[in-house]
């Protein structure tokens, strides 16, 4: 350890020269100040100041190289103290000292000038500001200004202006001193047992190098480094206990004798007290180019972390050797169940999918805290172009005028995926692989359960990690506190780091928490939190016990999960395999192509029929229901989905409120349903559904970021006024109808700050939402909030020549974000003065859609949205028109059902444009009841003959509006009853309290 190392001392006087006495004492926070004596790491820094030696050269490749010459100093201080240290402690023949110090000290300079970079281009300016850099170039000027700062004196003037960073600076030091010193008396105790366990008995030679940092750095500086031996070959050291990673080999080979062919392996493994070593894990390739061996145990080993409740199986904790997931790490295992942050209602959506095989991370997910977009999980971690985050550089490089910029970076990839001929095999592509060999795992353990149980339960006692906040969150907060004028006193610092501001009023376990959160970060350590399996109790970094915090023991909740398992359960869990990896299927757009596959039989379509497939979807819903009767909304129930986020990328996620792709959603196609068989369980679940939304309506109330966020249009709180005030109606509740009055007047706000003029997102959904919301409830507030809409809308389009867009903006293309739907929604608003600005600027807009080329045949963005727009321009015998809906009439029925750009869609747009068309049907060429009769007896056919027609990627089930169950639903119910079924699509209103919203002729034969 540093402090049982002797530091030569310099003389007082030339301490004093540099610093005063208690120059140090601003850089100790408040809670260590009391009894302290002078903190160790103060001998580092003033021993580094007066060692410090400006650099004849100034190395420009990048800036950490070159910031981190000012503190040359302290690292090779620190890597003096190193050599010495293991000269001292390890025989010669075992280890070569200096080049282990050496690989010990590699990356402290850039670690310390990253501490540093952002004082420093403080000071950069200012020298520059004041004239005091000499030379002719900026080049010239900024090695003048390294040169200053590396001198003893200038180094002394930083740290008495900023004396926190000479405490980071000096901590740093210090703690890779103590922890490599650390690390080589361990290796010098457990040479022999790690050669005889790890190394097959082989004689390896001493140790050449040690390259610490493969993981965060926890506990004062420790972190997992990697141990090279002279003969090349290589093991690994884990400055904390490893019985986690042995119970896992454990129960790897109670697998292994139950799954014929399993042969699942983990690293050999040397336990000791607090720390261990594994042996080292390469990535090979597969031997053949099948990665379904691979995949199979993948299954396997995540139905057995599903029951340890394990989690963080993220990319780096995995490697692909040949045909073998290997498992590297595994110190969350018996994760405990935490508690809401905030004052947020608890969602049982949110909690299933906690519950669930999702929580381990080993199957795909989206990051977005910390590390940017990509796929971090243990079947992820891919290579190229992915945004990783972003990265501190500097623009121009290695001048005075430099200025810190950041830019993005692309993760590098990781060693998880098999490798078949240079390859890293696609995991969606083995999804029936996953889903074998998942299988096989579960059934073994739920075969042998009590054997299982007795397994885990010797786990009682095993230190696990309790993972409270994301490691990047706290890097962040790291990398933010290093802010100059952070750097002054140790309290403003520590301000910027404390996780209680981010952690609103809730759970008294975060308010406990955080404040050892905070001590570990003020060290610059990642926060490590731990506990043991059998108690409810939680261990600090510095072994400080907390009892009774959790609300239940991780080896209870690991039994609780053996207790349910069983048909329903293995159910749950496969659809959430099957989602997680569709959400890596490349994205198709809003385009369907392909056709429903086999020969269809058109069965008599009869509305009995509809409706007992409608019935079938809302079955299928409830089964998939979450409810949570201890929660704090009562019976609250909600669903997790297979969500787009951003038009591109799918995540699986609980369902959000909105209309499109939320429980409201959901709800209204179960009112509806209730409406037309009379079946109370769907009413009530509708209503159970809805029950957060007042909460929501609530917080979003004079909020104009989030109100911004939401967005006004029908996929934001146009939709989801229209939603309210149709389920209302349909369930006949005077609740529901006083908030969709405010849910209205919330959605004023939020056009007030929307800029967006598209159906989806903006002012074009939320005209459509607000006519249907007036036609609905009689709203006067609905009724101008339209014609506010439309007077904007129309002023939009009259200056931007129909396009609706800025200058220089690519026009979208379609119904649900493009001029089309906008163009729609002001002539139905204008329908009845054909001849005023606000019809003129509509039909400008469908115009001006009508230019483009449509993605496939759906709603969205397909010809069967530009065909509803282009309805509204009255020409019904143009050739042009007749041959589209010729053309959507005959196209063979699709594959993907959807509302949103599946057959459905396509069906509801032919309604649509038949009913405007109406008495000019024979000059339109719309193919008549028959042949809407027909097609509504193929769709009737396909429903009944596949499980898996949504519109997501791998058709995977999904309950939403657009993509998903309840919108096929909803669109069989309006194929037959279209009298009482008004369009979703497009926001209609009941046709008996808008009959020129849609026409009761289409299909009206099938009411026979």
């Amino acid at each position: 350890m540093l402090r049982d190392v002797e530091l030569a001392a310099e003389p007082a006087e030339v301490v004093a020269s540099r610093l005063d006495p208690d120059w140090w004492r601003p850089a100790v926070a408040s809670g260590e100040r009391a009894g302290r004596s002078r903190p160790a790491w103060t001998r580092i820094t003033e021993r580094a100041v007066a060692a410090a030696v400006p650099p004849a050269d100034v190395p420009t490749g990048s800036w950490p190289e070159a910031f981190a010459v000012p503190f040359g100093s302290f690292t090779a201080l620190t890597r003096d103290l190193l050599e010495s240290g293991i000269r001292q402690r390890v025989p010669g023949e075992l280890a070569m000292a200096e080049p282990v110090a050496g690989t010990l000290t590699a990356s402290l300079g850039s670690r310390l000038a990253r501490l540093a970079v952002r004082t420093l281009m403080r000071e950069l300016e200012q020298a520059r500001a004041r004239g005091r850099l000499a030379g002719a170039s900026g080049r010239e000027r900024f090695a003048s200004f390294i040169r200053q700062q590396s001198a003893p004196a200038a180094l002394a003037a930083l740290f008495r202006e900023y004396p926190v960073l000479a405490r980071l600076l000096g901590t740093a030091s210090q703690l890779t001193a103590e922890a490599g010193l650390e690390l080589m008396d361990r290796f010098a105790t457990d040479r022999a047992a790690i050669v005889a366990g790890l190394l097959g008995g082989h004689d390896p030679g001493p140790v050449v190098a040690v390259t610490p940092g493969l993981g965060d750095p926890h506990r004062q500086g420790r972190s997992v480094a990697s141990v090279m031996f002279a003969d090349g070959r290589t093991v690994i050291y884990k400055p904390r206990d490893l019985a986690a990673h042995r119970l896992l080999g454990d129960v790897t080979g109670w697998l292994n004798q139950r799954i014929p062919g399993c042969e699942l392996r983990v690293p050999r493994v040397l336990v000791r007290p607090g720390y261990g070593w594994t042996e080292f894990v390469d990535h090979r390739p597969l031997r053949s180019g099948d990665a379904t061996a691979f995949y199979q145990r993948t299954g396997a080993l995540l139905a057995a972390l599903y029951v340890l409740r394990a989690t963080d199986i993220h990319c780096e904790n995995l490697i692909a050797r040949g045909d073998q997931p290997v498992l590297i790490d595994a110190e969350a295992l018996f994760h405990p169940v935490l508690p809401a942050r905030g004052a947020v209602a608890p969602d049982p959506a949110a909690s299933a999918l906690a519950a669930s095989v999702h929580r381990v991370a080993l199957l795909p997910y989206l990051d977005v805290s910390g590390h940017g977009l990509l796929d971090r999980s243990g079947m992820g971690g891919d290579r190229g172009q992915v945004r990783a985050g972003l990265t501190l550089e500097w623009e121009p490089p290695a001048t005075d005028q430099a200025e810190l910029v950041w830019q993005d970076t692309f993760f590098a990839g990781s060693a998880n995926r098999p490798l078949a001929d240079g390859d890293a095999a696609e995991p969606a592509d083995y999804e029936t692989a996953v889903l074998d060999g998942f299988r096989l795992g579960y059934t073994a353990i739920a075969g042998a359960s009590e054997s299982f149980a007795t397994l885990i339960d010797s786990a009682a006692d095993v230190e696990t990690r309790v993972i409270i906040r994301p490691s990047g969150d706290y890097a962040r907060l790291i990398d933010e506190s290093t802010e100059p004028d952070l750097l002054r006193d140790a309290r403003d610092r520590d301000k910027a780091l404390d996780p209680q501001p981010a952690t609103p009023a809730g759970h008294p376990l975060w308010r406990e928490l955080a404040r050892h959160e905070l001590a570990d970060l003020r060290e610059g350590d990642i926060p490590l939190l731990t506990t043991r399996p059998g108690t409810r109790d939680i261990w600090t970094s510095a072994g400080q016990r907390l009892p009774g915090l959790l609300g239940q023991t991780g080896l209870s909740g690991a039994l609780d999960v053996i207790g349910a398992m069983g048909e329903v359960d293995l159910r749950d869990q496969e659809w959430m395999i099957s989602a997680s990896l569709a959400t890596r299927r490349p994205p198709a757009g809003h385009a369907s192509y392909l056709p429903m596959p086999g020969p269809l039989t058109a069965i008599a379509a009869e509305p009995v029929r509809m409706l007992a497939a409608a019935c079938g979807m809302a079955d299928q819903i409830v089964a998939r229901c979450m409810a949570d009767p201890a929660c704090a909304e009562g019976d609250r129930v909600n669903w997790i989905c297979l969500q787009l986020v951003d038009g591109i990328r799918w995540m699986v996620l609980p369902m959000g409120a909105s209309l499109t792709d939320g429980y409201l959603g959901v709800a209204l196609f179960l009112a509806q349903l209730s409406a037309l068989t009379g079946l109370t369980r769907y009413a009530e679940l509708a209503r159970r559904a809805v029950r957060p939304v007042a909460r929501l309506l609530g917080a979003l109330t004079g909020s104009p970021e989030l109100l911004a966020a939401v967005g006004c249009g029908a996929g934001g709180l146009g939709g989801i006024s229209y939603g309210l005030a149709r389920t209302a109606v349909l369930l006949d509740d005077a609740e529901l109808r006083e908030w969709a009055e405010l849910a209205v007047g919330v959605t004023a706000q939020a056009a007030a700050v929307t800029a967006s003029p598209w159906w989806l997102t903006g002012s074009g959904g939320c005209l459509a939402a607000m006519c249907a919301v007036r036609a609905e409830l009689e709203s006067p507030a609905a009724e101008a909030l339209a014609g506010e809409c439309a007077s904007r809308l129309t002023a939009l389009a009259e200056s931007t020549g129909g396009t609706c867009v800025t200058a220089g903006e690519p026009v979208p293309c379609g119904f649900a974000a493009g001029p089309a739907g906008v163009g729609w929604a002001l002539t139905r608003f204008a329908g009845s003065t054909p001849g005023s600005r606000c019809f003129q600027a509509g039909q400008q807009a469908v115009r001006s859609a009508a230019e483009q080329v449509a993605a496939g045949s759906g709603w969205c963005t397909g010809a069967a949205g530009m065909l509803i727009a282009r309805s509204c321009l009255g020409d019904f015998s143009a050739a042009g028109l007749r041959a589209a809906v010729r053309g959507l009439a005959s196209a063979p029925v699709l594959r993907d059902l959807s509302l949103c750009h599946g057959e459905l869609g396509v069906t509801d747009a032919l309604a649509a444009v038949d009913a405007a068309i109406g008495p000019e049907r024979a000059t339109g060429g719309v193919p008549g009841q028959a042949g809407f009769r027909r097609r509504a007896g193929l769709i009737l056919d396909a429903a009944s003959r596949r499980t898996r027609y949504c519109g997501t990627p791998g058709a995977v089930e999904t309950p939403g509006l657009l993509s998903g169950l309840a919108g096929i639903g909803y669109g069989l119910l309006r194929l037959g009853f279209p009298a009482q079924v008004p369009s979703v699509l497009l926001l209609e209103p009941a046709m008996s309290s808008h009959p020129s919203a849609g026409s009761p002729r289409v299909l009206r034969s099938c009411d026979a």
